[in-house]
């Protein structure tokens, strides 16, 4: 999929703004061409490396789940502040230079506000075809924001939700307003976009990067899961998995390519099966490694949380030792989806929320037909339980390792701790040296970037984290 229509748009202001289409036709340069048919502004949505990027590195760093090399620790402040958990440190101060999060989700939402703005009254396009654009942006935006409001602010609970979220921007207009609503104004807004464009997605899309009717339901399923609302995100997960149920034959890819992966002190890599036709995907976006073409790696002590017999993570990556650094290096290349949404959390959304409800047989089949899939036959056993603390616990172990690299690991670490029931804390010992990051810490809330809280636009921007 290529780049198209890049530098079309203004770079501006809080986040990262982009001129509204009215604005951009007052000077158009010479030899550009000015969006105007449904496939200029469709164009938008294929700009994957710049609209349809998840950055959530420092989230990574946090949850250790990303390897980090010593000289990395040493040279970068703040990703040694999340990855040792220095509750000490000012990161307020240190995320200078770290903006990367902030603004690239900024300009995809400046994008889909563009979208939504003009999709209705493209040319060359039928009407059904305009909605199901329009919709398109209305769900990329949402997850966008999503994205940020389980970043940069407290997670949803009813005692958080009249604290600050994130600046909301629905125009793309250079001077739109941007307002700093509570939680609950922004899960509210999100909910509502989605709401508005599931009549219309359809139910294959053009491209993986274009949310079909699944990717609408399987949101929603995710949203309301963040709430604690366990009897939507149940119905919606049933709903999307009508849509897609499938899931990826890791034991086959395993055996399939065994002789290499097997081979000792081997690096060679083997195609990634989780690009944009993975049999999994609902939508697919790009996540903090999508410009690497190689998963990022991750620690030993990690690695050591996989459960035995796991071959998706033995297809992924293997032990390397590169001077004073000991690390598992991908061993796969190729494209990952690791910002957008796959059946696989579908289904473990799904039997957390049967767990929940007590139905703990039904959620153990649920978690059980994902692991049949991931384990080797000769390790496998059916994870059994009468005990609705265990099946939630393997039910989260699953999860954490399956979306690996991903933000929602870390939103629902946020989500469980602040519950209470299920806190999820960590700990660590390097050099000789007991590291710990409790499951109240201050550091589960990322601060905004120091640039844009000195340059909120048109709007105000209060930082949600002491430091």
């Amino acid at each position: 999929m290529k780049n198209l229509y890049k530098n079309i748009l203004c770079v501006l202001a809080l986040g990262i703004t982009f001129a509204s289409c009215d604005d951009y036709l007052d000077d158009v340069p010479k030899g550009s061409k000015t969006p105007t048919t449904l496939a200029d502004y469709e164009a938008f949505i294929r700009d994957e490396y710049t609209n349809q990027q998840v950055n959530v590195e420092q989230a990574l760093n946090l949850m250790n789940d990303r390897f980090q090399t010593a000289a990395n620790l040493a040279y970068y402040r703040l990703t040694n502040a999340n990855y040792f958990w220095d509750e000490n440190a000012n990161r307020i101060e240190l995320n200078q230079a770290d903006e990367t999060t902030y603004y690239r989700t900024y300009a995809g939402i400046s994008t889909f506000n563009l979208i939504i703005e003009n999709a209705l009254t493209t040319t060359e396009a039928t009407e059904a075809d305009q909605r199901i654009l329009w919709a398109q942006a209305k769900m990329l935006r949402a997850m966008s924001y999503f994205n940020l409001t389980n970043f940069y602010a407290d997670t949803y609970t009813t005692a958080n939700a009249s604290k600050l979220s994130v600046p909301l921007i629905t125009s793309a207009s250079i001077n739109a307003p941007s307002k700093q609503v509570t939680i609950q104004e922004m899960y509210d807004f999100i909910l509502k976009d989605v709401n508005e464009a599931i009549p219309y997605l359809p139910k294959v899309s053009v491209t993986a990067l274009h949310p079909n009717l699944g990717a609408g339901y399987a949101f929603s399923a995710r949203v309301y899961l963040q709430m604690n609302n366990y009897t939507e995100a149940l119905k919606y997960a049933d709903l999307a998995l009508a849509e897609n149920n499938k899931l990826y034959d890791w034991v086959t890819f395993y055996n399939t390519n065994k002789t290499l992966i097997d081979t000792p002190n081997s690096y060679t890599t083997v195609a990634s099966p989780m690009g944009y036709n993975y049999v999994e995907n609902y939508t697919f976006r790009h996540g903090s490694s999508y410009s690497l073409g190689r998963e990022l790696s991750i620690p030993v002590d990690r690695a050591a949380r996989f459960e035995t017999g796991d071959v998706r993570f033995k297809s992924r990556w293997k032990l390397r030792t590169v001077g004073a650094d000991t690390y598992y290096y991908s061993t796969l290349s190729g494209m990952y989806n690791f910002g957008g949404i796959t059946t696989v959390e579908v289904y473990l959304i799904k039997a957390e929320c049967l767990a929940r409800d007590n139905k703990i047989t039904d959620a153990l089949t649920v978690l059980n037909t994902v692991r049949k899939t991931r384990i080797l036959p000769a390790d496998y056993t059916d994870i059994s339980t009468a005990d609705k603390t265990t099946a939630l616990n393997a039910i989260f172990k699953t999860k954490r390792n399956e979306l690996i690299l991903t933000l929602i690991p870390f939103a629902d670490a946020r989500r469980l701790n602040a519950e209470g029931t299920y806190p999820f804390s960590l700990s660590k010992v390097s050099e000789g040296t007991t590291y710990n990051l409790s499951s109240t810490s201050h550091m589960w809330t990322m601060p905004f970037p120091l640039g844009a809280t000195s340059n909120p636009g048109n709007g105000t921007l209060t930082q949600n984290v002491p430091k």
